[in-house]
Formats: C-alpha cells, sequence, structure tokens
C-alpha cells in the first residue's frame, strides 16, 4: 500500500485573534467610511432651514453595530466625529460634533442592543425602527438645553433670528420648542430611517465581508 505522503490541511477556523483584529480593522474602516460621508450633505429647501443639512454618515456606525454589538457603533460615532475635528476642524465650536455624536449613538445603541437580543431580519428592521424613534425624540431636549443655546451664545446669533428661519416656512413654529417638535423632530426620524433602510439592505451580503468570511 502506497503511503500517504500529503501534508495535512491546515485549519480554515478563524482565531480569536485574528477575530479581534478583523473587527478592529472593520471599525477603522467603518469610521472612515462614515468621516468621509459627512462630506456628502445637503439642505432640503422649503421643509428644513438651510442649516440644517442631510447625510448619510450614521449608516457605517449602524452597520458595526449589527455586525460587532451597540458599543462598536457608538465607537464608530466617536472616530468619525474625531477625525472630523481633527482634519477638517469644527465651524460649530465643537456643539455640532457632539450633538452628532450623541444623536448616532442613541439611534446605534437602541438598534444594536434589540438586533442583539435577537439576529433576525425582523430584530434589525424593529431595532432600526425605535432606534430611529428614540434619536429623534432625544434630538428635541438636546438642541433645546444644549446646540441652540450653545450657538446662540458661541456666534452671537440671537434665538430670535433662529427661530425666523423656521417661521419663514410654518408661521406657526413662533418659539424654539414648537421650531424643534415640527421640524428637527421629523426630520432627524427620516434622516435615520433613510440609514436604517440602507443598512438592512445591504447588511446581509457585506456582513461576511465585515466580520471575515470564514467566521
Amino acid at each position: 500500500m502506497a503511503e500517504n505522503t500529503s501534508a495535512p490541511q491546515k485549519s480554515r477556523q478563524t482565531t480569536p485573534r485574528s477575530r479581534k483584529l478583523r473587527r478592529v480593522a472593520s471599525t477603522g474602516m467603518l469610521a472612515a467610511v462614515a468621516f468621509a460621508l459627512m462630506f456628502v450633505e445637503f439642505p432640503i429647501p422649503m421643509l428644513i432651514p438651510p442649516f440644517i443639512k442631510f447625510d448619510f454618515s450614521d449608516l457605517p456606525a449602524l452597520l458595526g453595530a449589527f455586525a460587532f454589538g451597540p458599543w462598536t457603533g457608538v465607537l464608530i460615532e466617536l472616530l468619525k466625529n474625531l477625525l472630523h475635528i481633527a482634519l477638517k476642524g469644527t465651524s460649530s465650536a465643537f456643539v455640532g460634533e457632539l450633538c452628532n455624536f450623541l444623536l448616532g449613538s442613541v439611534m446605534c445603541l437602541v438598534a444594536g442592543l434589540i438586533y442583539k437580543r435577537k439576529k433576525t431580519k425582523k430584530a434589525a428592521v424593529l431595532g432600526s425602527l425605535i432606534g430611529c424613534f428614540a434619536m429623534a425624540v432625544a434630538s428635541v431636549p438636546l438642541n433645546y438645553f444644549l446646540v441652540y443655546p450653545a450657538y446662540e451664545v458661541a456666534f452671537h446669533q440671537p434665538m430670535e433670528n433662529i427661530v425666523a428661519l423656521y417661521s419663514a416656512i410654518l408661521p406657526v413654529a413662533d418659539n424654539l420648542l414648537k421650531c424643534l417638535v415640527i421640524f428637527n423632530l421629523p426630520f432627524t426620524f427620516v434622516k435615520g430611517l433613510a440609514d436604517a433602510v440602507i443598512c438592512i439592505l445591504i447588511y446581509k451580503p457585506l456582513s461576511p465581508f465585515l466580520k471575515g468570511k470564514n467566521q
């Protein structure tokens, strides 16, 4: 009988170290993409004041939250804003970046925690919807107590002038709270929903690449 001289095949299973390295690399890549997407922003004329712009920079963080857990999504939100400050600077006295980080983190935490409990498409959809709603609701007190008062101080912009930009679109929005509830809350929800829809559509085919094909 002929002797079997073939070398044993190496195991194709990933090790804990390789999984960790893959996670770190994917997190960094998603943060870089999120940072790039911050530059792809545009206003929505006639629906909301022009200083509020639409972008898709929360999409990579939501992908990270589904792939690696909610806190990875929060980390991506943090990294993208730190990159933005370091490489582009800030035109909002850091308030805009702080708001972006906090609101994106709310969505990623809520959606990621729900998906983590039961990793099904239904859970991803439900988590995304609740996450978007939580982010939209959180935008009202965050803007009311932090963002707009900070803008008023940093840029010497009277609150009446800010409210006037909203009132020009809808006269009934005659104070800051009404402005935030009528305009910012639904805008934030729709913005998050757009990210969530794209995330759910591309997450399954993208997941093997993020995690490693053999994981």
